[in-house]
């Protein structure tokens, strides 16, 4: 996208053509305006529509510009931080509120992409955490019982059967969660704009937010060149938020996440490696990820930007972890590469805000855009139709809170992402 090939990757190569969008040219009125045409966005819009409320969609750049497009694919059940801690960080009411909400997340997905036939490469069969020596062996344990007491399709896996389904003996043990699964996530939020068009939602790219102004019981939102005018705001930028509400974006503590694909593997090389398909990521605190696509391409990833110097040293580091970890794969080419940035807040968890009065958001995803995008979005629009109260919401309302030193924590992410590959996987 913007002739950045860097940027989305294989996504954009193999992704479905999105809706034929353009800008904002003339005013316009709706029930409701949403900002930002990513999971949160298109998944209200598309549900909003559903009901009957006259939807207009604007997205700055292009739909899926900002993480949506970006991400690895693993659709996942939770959130990082562990399932017992919840409670402590969010109260008791909601803090098992939203571990319901996200552990079924998943299977929300799935249903919307069945129920509305979005071809992106949907694999059910679940993701593996794998544990990195006896640390990461025992963070697995320990969130394998707090998901099973609370009835989820989590089994812990030994070393051995971890091995036979990854392919590779470098794990002490995983966490298989058949909740889960991979998706081609760029070809998905294309998907839910298709949906929510053929809903009757009004999408416009190159629309980006400049202004937002009070008009008697609603708002008036305006571009470069228009405005829509709504009774509600929905405002679904997040990691990527300019404009009026930037403050989102300054919440969170910007993580570089990059991405190379293989071109597809001879058929004997992919009988040995993930040949139930499943998404992988380990336990390590720089972590890595790898899934296949359906063509037979290895998508691996880690922390890091393919920009100035780290471009060469995170190739190189990921060529040498992939011999340590799949020496079968022989020489390895990248097909493409690209990277993104995950926004952290500082508790690992999620917001919802109320910014004015109807003007309402979920961010701080945390690198769980799939799921949580997807049913928050559901969220708001259930919240909008009045389906729900307040007193129902998954999150309590929260400030926009400024994490202190975040343009430090930015670099060093960067820099000791550089650092680590660089010396990293040596022999």
């Amino acid at each position: 996208m913007l002739n950045d090939p860097r940027s989305h990757g294989l996504w954009e190569k193999t992704a479905p053509e999105p809706p034929a969008t353009g800008p904002l040219e003339a005013d316009a009125k709706a029930d409701v305006v949403v900002v930002g045409g990513g999971f949160t966005g298109l998944s209200a819009a598309l549900h909003l529509a559903q009901a009957g409320c006259s939807v207009i969609v604007l997205e700055g750049n292009e739909i899926g510009f900002g993480a949506a497009g970006r991400n690895v694919g693993l659709i996942n059940a939770g959130m990082w931080v562990m399932p017992d801690d919840l409670p402590g960080e969010l109260g008791e009411v909601h803090g098992e509120r939203l571990l319901n909400l996200l552990g079924n997340g998943p299977q929300v997905v799935m249903e919307l992409i069945d129920r509305h036939g979005i071809a992106c490469e949907l694999e059910r069969n679940g993701t593996l955490h794998c544990a990195v020596g006896k640390a990461g062996l025992k963070e697995i344990i320990a969130r394998a019982s707090q998901w099973q007491k609370r009835g989820a399709a989590v089994t812990l896996l030994s070393a051995a059967e971890t091995a036979a389904r990854v392919g590779s003996a470098d794990y002490s043990g995983s966490l298989l969660d058949k909740r889960a699964g991979t998706l081609q996530p760029l070809a998905y939020v294309r998907g839910l704009a298709h949906a929510a068009v053929r809903a009757g939602a009004i999408l416009h790219a190159s629309s980006r937010v400049v202004s937002v102004r009070r008009v008697g019981g609603g708002w008036t939102v305006a571009t470069a060149k228009a405005s829509v005018t709504a009774d509600w705001v929905v405002v679904a930028t997040d990691a990527y938020s300019t404009g009026p509400w930037e403050s989102v974006r300054r919440e969170q503590v910007h993580l570089p996440y990059f991405n190379l694909a293989t071109r597809p593997l001879p058929t004997k090389v992919l009988d040995s490696i993930l040949p139930g398909r499943e998404g992988v990521w380990d336990t390590k605190e720089i972590l890595s990820s790898f899934r296949r696509d359906q063509t037979g391409r290895l998508v691996f990833g880690s922390v890091g930007a393919l920009r100035h110097g780290g471009v060469a040293v995170h190739k190189a580091w990921a060529r040498r972890s992939l011999a340590r970890l799949f020496p079968q794969l022989g020489k390895v080419e990248f097909e493409c590469e690209w990277y993104g940035k995950i926004g952290m807040t500082d508790n690992a968890l999620p917001r919802f805000h109320r910014f004015a009065p109807n003007v309402v958001g979920f961010s701080g995803y945390n690198g769980r855009g799939i799921a949580p995008g997807t049913v928050f979005g559901r969220t708001l629009a259930q919240l909008i139709l009045r389906e729900i109260g307040d007193d129902e919401l998954p999150l309590p309302v929260s400030d926009i809170r400024e994490p202190s030193f975040r343009g430090m924590k930015e670099a060093y992410y960067e820099t000791g992402a550089q650092i680590a590959h660089f010396a990293g996987e040596r022999f």
